[in-house]
């Protein structure tokens, strides 16, 4: 059973792209969102069955253990956390901002290419720093 219930949610997952085989119009367009929505809410059943059956088995095998962490520990966990996603943000910013100027000067000119995507790599690294600070931050704890 174990093996068949991630099966089966990678099928939920998938089958949304075997329906987009055809062209979008006004008359599936509603229809397709629906299928969305429902094949989500199929996919998080099923973790939160799966997920609950082990929680229940593992309450009931054993004992309640204490957390052994400090609110230290919680808050650097915490501000790893509020690096990479503020980090990752902005990098969307930047990186949503540039992009379509980079196009644009290509499109006029090819020659910009190479200037053009040095920009965008710039608003990715932004997310790559966050990231790398946030590793920093848990190797502390």
């Amino acid at each position: 059973m174990k093996m068949l219930l991630p099966v089966i949610a990678a099928l939920f997952i998938v089958c949304p792209i075997l329906l987009m085989k055809k062209g979008i119009n006004r008359d599936n367009a509603k229809r397709r969102v629906l299928c969305q929505i429902a094949m989500f809410a199929g996919v998080f059943a099923m973790t939160l069955v799966v997920g609950g059956v082990s929680v229940f088995a593992e309450e009931t095998t054993a004992t309640a253990t204490a957390f052994d962490g400090s609110i230290a520990q919680g808050l650097g966990f915490l501000s790893a956390a509020v690096a990479t996603g503020c980090s990752s943000l902005g990098a969307g910013i930047a990186v949503g901002s540039a992009a379509p100027a980079a196009i644009g000067a290509i499109s006029e000119n090819s020659d910009n290419f190479g200037k053009a995507m040095i920009f965008v790599a710039l608003g990715e690294g932004v997310a790559i720093y966050g990231l790398l600070i946030s590793i920093l931050i848990i190797n502390q704890l």
